[in-house]
């Protein structure tokens, strides 16, 4: 897929970030397009979390904007963010963090009940996602009854059941074997360029990375490359 000719749905240009004495992020120019996957690799505590967490205005970052669709959101106070990413972006974390007292079906059709949906129209649209991830007969079954892998696709189904804009993962594979994370991760890459939704994974596993378009590499905060992922794994 060709990405050249599109104007980038997210972008942090200079984005510095410190906690203390300590510079996470050092100047970042970071830039994803719709339907675009870009991996995010670096060893652990090399700033990859803090950059999701700044585009995706989980926190605010010290110097720097992020636009998204060329709107600065890094200046919004937190209700509007908040709204921001209730409203245009999906998130997948590690361990799912699905609501275990609700059955699949609600945990998917949360996001839209939270903006206003009523039940019957949440759940509607929800279950629409069961059959293309895999998760026929499911809808009813709680997370604890689910294996690690329905579990993260029911992640998924809820990161992109309002039509995000952009989905953020956070080490999506890190609680799964590897067979199970290929297939996750192959799922969640095919399923955001499908619904053109930008695809930012924040991974310390490179065959998770090989999965995406685009890798670039974090390490003391800084950007070291940005490059296409050779012999990727599609």
């Amino acid at each position: 897929m060709d990405h050249a000719t599109d104007l980038p749905v997210l972008r942090g240009t200079g984005l510095t970030k410190s906690y203390g004495a300590t510079r996470a992020l050092d100047g970042v120019d970071l830039a994803v397009r719709a339907g675009e996957s870009l991996a995010v690799t670096g060893p652990s505590g090399s700033g990859k979390s803090t950059l999701l967490h700044c585009l995706a205005g989980v926190e605010r970052p010290d110097a720097g904007e992020v636009l998204l669709q060329e709107e600065r959101i890094d200046q919004l106070r937190e209700p509007k963010r908040s709204e921001v990413r209730r409203r245009r972006f999906g998130f997948v974390f590690q361990f799912g963090q699905l609501l275990p007292e609700l059955p699949a079906v609600e945990n998917v059709a949360l996001p839209l009940m939270l903006d206003g949906a009523s039940r019957g129209t949440a759940e509607t649209r929800a279950r629409a996602w069961f059959a293309p991830l895999g998760l026929q007969g499911k809808e009813a079954s709680r997370p604890g009854e689910l294996s690690g892998g329905q579990a993260q696709r029911v992640a998924l189904a809820r990161a992109l059941v309002a039509g995000a804009d952009v989905v953020f993962a956070d080490e999506p594979t890190g609680a799964l074997d590897r067979a199970t994370g290929q297939d996750v991760i192959r799922m969640l890459t095919e399923v955001a360029s499908r619904q053109r939704a930008a695809l930012v994974v924040v991974t310390h596993d490179d065959a998770v990375a090989r999965w995406c378009d685009r890798t670039v590499q974090v390490q003391d905060g800084r950007l070291l490359s940005a490059a296409r992922p050779a012999g990727g794994a599609r």
